[in-house]
């Protein structure tokens, strides 16, 4: 069963622009990441299921989901050996996700935020697409080749990092600084902040995993 998950995750979220994804999502499964279902509840949103340690979350709401509604509740040891937001993409895939949409995992704490990219990998190494949302940035794994159209950017910046281990033989046409048969390692940032520049960015490269963010600046910066 194919479908596009919704992940609505307990880091910082943009109202309009997370009920602008639920919106146009509509009929897709939600899924309520422990604080994020404060949000889904505040706006009426049935989730398809709740999952989290609840650490966080308002205790009414909490046990609201458990014991008024028929929402399937997924709670956890706040002892546990993955991430609440790891636990709900892997949910997502179970249930035929093939394109996750994670809102809610930025902001806050940098832990926090790094294990969410860390966590795309686990949809990425599975086929699966899904990317982290928020108002600047739209953050994914890619492998070989990928074509980043200007028209379907999410902003006019891309930035990209190797996910682990250094990348040979990187190049990228068609940005403002292209590269040819680069070596991409973990630890520089020279490929911070490049810019699209012709109608279509190629980045492609041999092995290897590398997280790509299309970036924008916020309204009034």
């Amino acid at each position: 069963m194919s479908k596009k998950i919704v992940i609505v995750s307990g880091g910082e979220l943009n109202e309009q622009l997370a009920l602008s994804y639920l919106d146009e999502e509509s009929g897709s499964y939600v899924i309520g990441v422990d604080k994020g279902m404060e949000f889904l509840y505040s706006h009426q949103i049935a989730p398809d299921y709740i999952v989290g340690d609840f650490d966080s979350v308002n205790p009414g709401i909490a046990e609201y989901y458990r014991t008024q509604t028929n929402v399937p509740v997924r709670e956890f040891n706040p002892v546990k050996d993955a991430s609440d937001t790891e636990i709900a993409v892997r949910l997502a895939m179970t249930l035929g996700g093939k394109e996750l949409i994670i809102l809610g995992a930025t902001g806050g704490r940098i832990d926090h935020l790094w294990a969410n990219v860390q966590t795309l990998a686990v949809p990425f190494k599975a086929g699966v697409k899904a990317y982290i949302i928020d108002t600047q940035n739209r953050i994914s794994l890619i492998g070989g080749e990928t074509h980043l159209k200007k028209e379907e950017a999410y902003g006019p910046y891309f930035s990209v990092f190797p996910l682990g281990e250094t990348v040979y033989g990187f190049n990228i046409t068609g940005a403002k600084y292209p590269l040819k048969d680069h070596t991409l390692t973990p630890y520089d940032s020279l490929c911070v902040s490049n810019q699209i520049d012709a109608e279509e960015v190629v980045i492609e490269f041999g092995g290897g995993t590398v997280i790509l963010m299309e970036t924008r600046d916020s309204k009034g910066a």
